[in-house]
């Protein structure tokens, strides 16, 4: 059978993550949200949690090891204090942690100990392509190799970071075999134009941006893994479960809000929590946020038992979706007027939580 029970190690960092979603998140994600930018030292302060480091094994030169099962549990929690800033925060795993799972002797030397250091160290993932039916099976980004040169080309959407991180993980599909691997690209390469700031409805926080790769020359050495390559469903799959881990953190912040807020909030000479309307909304928002979890949990299980978990992570990332659009908008209904008002942190959550189904490849763990 198996057991959910976080370890003693886990539960210390969900405290841990938690005090930090509660006591720093919290209080700056209204201004960062409406300011468009996070708070420098808030930053630092969630990456010395040394989530990152943690997750790189000592042989490499971390401290820990890579838990699909912890990594959840910290997303969560983070997204529970603020997505965009947790997705900030959480950023470098979308390069580091596949140079730790696919990387070369070669680039993890190279890599990696950019990662192991106090300062935060800003670094990105390409793989979002701009347009209405984005199919990561069917990248538009193309590699082109020839002896021992690759090219690459294509428009990137949603980049986190890009205008400030030093190395981009690029996703592309070879032109002759079809097959999609990821290419590491320096900050400053001819040809990889990164474009201003994208301005969307959530995640306001997070500066993300269109990428182009014009004609890109690199090194055949650049591809990920080098002739072996990557397990690019291992790596989806990885995203989904992230991602849903998120979607959980950010609909039960909107269910206990709005639950506390109903509990106080008296019309007509008793609690609002009282109304059959309203205990029955809370009670299938907690049923919504909890099946979710399971399933991420279930899917970060097989990630870790290294099993194809391809049918799991998929479905807890469609249900995550679905869940967290329904609870944050439940949220907003609990609150009524007050929900649309932007002090209120409902409406936030509902605009981040709407995002979910193109967030695809914006967290990792």
């Amino acid at each position: 059978m198996v057991s959910f029970t976080p370890t003693d190690d886990q539960q210390l960092l969900i405290d841990t993550i938690h005090r930090y979603a509660t006591h720093d998140l919290r209080k700056v994600a209204h201004e960062a949200d409406e300011a468009s930018e996070a708070p420098l030292a808030v930053i630092k302060s969630g990456w010395q949690i040394g989530l990152v480091p943690s997750a790189i094994p000592a042989e490499l030169g971390g401290f820990g090891e890579l838990s699909a099962v912890t990594g959840a549990l910290a997303a969560e929690e983070l997204a529970y204090g603020d997505l965009a800033i947790a997705m900030h925060v959480l950023a470098p795993a979308l390069l580091a942690y596949p140079v730790v799972l696919y990387g070369t002797a070669d680039q993890r030397e190279q890599l990696l100990p950019l990662f192991l250091e106090e300062a935060f160290t800003p670094a990105t993932a390409a793989l979002l392509e701009p347009g209405i039916f984005f199919d990561p099976y069917d990248l538009k980004t193309t590699a082109t190799l020839s002896q021992d040169r690759v090219r690459l080309n294509g428009i990137k959407a949603y980049v986190p970071l890009a205008a400030e991180s030093q190395w981009m993980l690029a996703y592309a599909r070879d032109t002759e075999s079809g097959r999609v691997d990821g290419y590491l690209v320096e900050r400053g390469t001819p040809g990889m134009v990164v474009e201003k700031r994208e301005l969307l409805m959530g995640l306001r926080a997070l500066p993300t941006y269109r990428v182009q790769f014009n004609q890109v020359d690199l090194p055949a050495t650049a591809r990920l893994g080098g002739a072996v390559g990557i397990n690019y469903e291992a790596l989806l799959n990885r995203s989904r479960v992230a991602l849903a881990a998120m979607a959980v953190g950010v609909a039960r912040a909107s269910y206990e809000y709005s639950r506390d807020y109903a509990k106080e909030r008296v019309q007509f000479g008793k609690p609002i929590a009282q109304n059959q309307s309203i205990a029955f909304l809370l009670a299938e928002m907690a049923m919504e946020v909890d099946a979710a979890r399971l399933m991420v949990w279930e899917a970060a299980w097989k990630l870790d038992q290294g099993e194809d978990c391809t049918r799991e992570a998929y479905l807890a990332k469609q249900y995550a979706d679905e869940m967290a659009l329904k609870v944050c908008d439940s949220g907003l209904q609990v609150l009524g007027g007050y929900g649309f008002i932007r002090e209120y942190p409902v409406e936030r959550w509902l605009r981040n939580g709407r995002g979910f189904p193109t967030f695809d490849g914006l967290a990792m763990i």
